[in-house]
């Protein structure tokens, strides 16, 4: 079982480092804060989420799997909301 799910796992995995890839050069090519905080939020929870379901693959057991899972949901929420509290400071900033 494990031979069956070593392909998909490390696809699963190449695939979240081509995510991560570009969330990096986006952060570094786009010109503005705003643009920055999408392309880094967005590719980077896609990213590890990736990277993490290719792990999934390549574990055997169930709790390692679950703690994979943590990881995810604690980015995404992590990394939304720092982006959001971002863009929200630098728009009071731009007001006043």
């Amino acid at each position: 079982m494990t031979n069956l799910l070593m392909v998909p796992g490390l696809v699963l995995i190449a695939a979240g480092l081509w995510f991560l890839l570009i969330a990096a050069l986006g952060l570094w090519q786009f010109p503005d804060l705003m643009s920055r905080l999408h392309a880094l939020t967005k590719a980077d929870t896609a990213g590890v989420a990736l990277v993490a379901l290719g792990a999934t693959c390549l574990t055997a057991s169930l709790s390692d799997a679950v703690v994979l899972l943590l990881c995810v949901l604690l980015v995404a929420v992590s990394g939304a909301t720092t982006g959001h509290l971002i863009a929200r400071a630098r728009l009071k900033d731009t007001e006043t």
